[in-house]
Order: C-alpha cells, then sequence, then structure tokens
C-alpha cells in the first residue's frame, strides 16, 4: 500500500537515509500519486542535492494541490540553491500567503532580497592578469601524478555515459534560445514543460514506457513567461526567450561568469569595418578599358566584319547612322550603305553575292 510505503519513507528520512526515502516514495507514487507524496520526494531530493529534480516534484505538487505550503517552500529552496532568486522569490511568496504562521518563509525570502540585490551589482571588467610563478608552480605540483595519485589518468576509468532516450539539439537568435526534443508522436497530454528563471524541465511520460525527465540547469537566464513550447507530430519544440542578448556557448550551465561587452565610447573615432565598406568604382576608367580591350580584340572572318561595321555605326552621325539602318533593312541585308542623300530617297533593293538568289520570304 502507498501508505506504508509512505510511513517507511518518513522513518528512512529521519535516520538520514535520504536515498531510500526517495526510493520508497517513487514506489508510493507509482501506486497512488498526491501532492504531499511529490512534495516529500522533492525534500529528499534537496537533501540529496538533486536540485533540479526537486523542482520539478515541487511543481508536480503545486499543480495536483495547489494549496500545499509546502509545495511552495520545496521549490523556493532548490531554487536558491541552484541560484534562481527571483523564481525562488516568487514561490516562498506564494507559499508565505498560504501559512502565515510559518516564519521559514520570511526568513527565506529576506534571503532571496539580499542575493537578488547583490546579484543585480554590476560586476567589474578586469584585464586578465598572467599567473604567477607561484600559482604556476603549484597548479604543476597539483596536476603531478607521482604526488596526486587521483590525477593519474592511466587509473581512472571512464564509465560509458548512459544514451538518452531521445535525442535533444538546440539553436539560438539573439533574443532566444529554441531546443528541439525529436520525440516522435507523443501526446501532447503526455509532455510537461516547466520554466524556471535559470532552469528547464521536459518530462514526457508515455504508459508503458519509462518516463524521460530533461532537467538542464541552462546557461543563461531566460524569462519564464515568455518561454512557451508546442508539441509537434515528430519532435518538441521549446522556445526560451533570454532574459539577456548574450551568446550562450552551451545550453547547459558550466560555471562561466559571462559579462556582456560593450563597445567603449572613445574620443570621437569613428570605427570602420573593412568587410562591409563600400568601394568606390571609376565608371569611366572602366569604360574607357572595355573600349580599348574591345578595339584590340583580334577576330576573323564575318566576327571581324561586324565588329568593323559597328565601329563606323557607333562613330558615325545620324544622317549615316538612318542610312545604314534603311539600306540593310529594304535589301533584306545585301546593302549596306552610309550615303543618306542617296538611299533617303528611294527604295534600296536587294543585291545578292554573285551565284546566289533573292528570294522573299513568305509568312
Amino acid at each position: 500500500m502507498a501508505s506504508d510505503l509512505e510511513a517507511k519513507a518518513k522513518e528512512a528520512f529521519v535516520d538520514d537515509h535520504y536515498e531510500l526515502a526517495a526510493d520508497l516514495l517513487t514506489q508510493a507514487i507509482a501506486i497512488s500519486p498526491s501532492a504531499d507524496l511529490y512534495a516529500d520526494r522533492a525534500q529528499a531530493n534537496i537533501k540529496l542535492g538533486n536540485y533540479t529534480e526537486a523542482v520539478v516534484d515541487a511543481n508536480k505538487a503545486i499543480d495536483l494541490n495547489p494549496e500545499l505550503a509546502k509545495a511552495y517552500l520545496r521549490k523556493g529552496t532548490a531554487c536558491m540553491k541552484l541560484e534562481e532568486y527571483q523564481t525562488a522569490k516568487t514561490a516562498l511568496m506564494k507559499g508565505a500567503s498560504l501559512d502565515q504562521g510559518n516564519s521559514r518563509f520570511t526568513t527565506l525570502i529576506k534571503e532571496c532580497d539580499d542575493l537578488i540585490a547583490e546579484e543585480s551589482e554590476p560586476i567589474p571588467i578586469q584585464e586578465e592578469s598572467p599567473i604567477s610563478e607561484v600559482a604556476s608552480k603549484n597548479i604543476e605540483l597539483e596536476n603531478d601524478p607521482a604526488l596526486n595519485p587521483e590525477n593519474d589518468p592511466s587509473k581512472s576509468v571512464a564509465e560509458p555515459a548512459a544514451k538518452p532516450k531521445y535525442r535533444h539539439e538546440f539553436y539560438q537568435k539573439p533574443e532566444e534560445v529554441v531546443v528541439t526534443i525529436f520525440a516522435k508522436g507523443i501526446p501532447r497530454d503526455r509532455v510537461t514543460v516547466d520554466f524556471g528563471e535559470q532552469i528547464l524541465s521536459v518530462r514526457i511520460d508515455v504508459p508503458g514506457e519509462d518516463e524521460y525527465n530533461f532537467q538542464p540547469r541552462l546557461f543563461g537566464k531566460i524569462i519564464p513567461a515568455r518561454s512557451r513550447y508546442e508539441v509537434l507530430s515528430t519532435k518538441i519544440e521549446i522556445r526560451l526567450a533570454k532574459a539577456d542578448p548574450l551568446h550562450w556557448a552551451s545550453l547547459e550551465y558550466t560555471g562561466e561568469i559571462v559579462v556582456q561587452r560593450k563597445v567603449p565610447a572613445s574620443s570621437g573615432q569613428r570605427l570602420t569595418y573593412p568587410s562591409s565598406k563600400p568601394t568606390r568604382v571609376d565608371w569611366d576608367k572602366l569604360e574607357a578599358q572595355v573600349k580599348k580591350e574591345e578595339k584590340e580584340e583580334k577576330l576573323d572572318g564575318d566576327a571581324a566584319l561586324n565588329k568593323f561595321f559597328r565601329e563606323i555605326y557607333q562613330d558615325a552621325d545620324e544622317d549615316t547612322r538612318r542610312a545604314m539602318r534603311k539600306s540593310f533593312v529594304e535589301s533584306n541585308g545585301t546593302v549596306l550603305s552610309t550615303n543618306w542623300k542617296e538611299v533617303g530617297s528611294k527604295k534600296v533593293e536587294g543585291s545578292p553575292p554573285d551565284g546566289m538568289e533573292l528570294k522573299k520570304w513568305e509568312y
């Protein structure tokens, strides 16, 4: 029975056997899930240092019973461990309104306010300094396998990581990070996605299959209210709204301090970008070069003749051009005259080469 498992879990918790308590509560939840069981397992996970799992359990307890004050206490505590102070404060304030006599909420809310104020202070940007000779020597000694056997790579055995059930990947824009989980044919009601200040929790619970949980602590902070997800036929697409327009080096938190670099205000000197600077083209020079190449071009046969006539037409006055056009058209291409006085007042008859006959095409 679930009640028996719950009682044993409480005994294990009193004896500081948190792992056993979490396991017993998991069995009880499988038989008869309830908000209290999820809230208790959240507390066990906090003791075990599984803060992301604790937030997931607390959220599940809140879904089942929005009036359960201890669920908000668990969520607030776990979020503080994850340094998500704003999310923690929101949960704690809700819990305090439900259990006004519990001073624990007041203490944690005050602690959250102090941490939020401390976090909002600007981080001074310091120039990177080379490691001192003494510090460098200490690092060498720490990494020396002879002095520290645990640092000997030959004695470490790497255990293969378990392959996740579903593959995921991400890409980013300046304002958001898009996470894709390739889970095919999952009903929307079997997918639960929760957003924290710097946490993402995805749960896929399909009957007859092992439950899938993806709960990374994110590289940077997000805006939960503007984040969203969509369950499609072949994947789950999650859009995380960035709190700051920073580039994420990875999806998950790495512990690196990210400082947004800004261009300092200089003494009026204009910045230039060679890759985008337009190049001025001297069109007169380019046209002269093309004409020179055309004149120096050596052609044979009809090509040379056509080039010769083209040059005559190009350098001729208007009367000469009119004469050339009229004679060429009216003679069906057999006569080309440059004398407008001669061809302007009469029709130019065709004059085919010797041995050829001029025929009129009928359409």
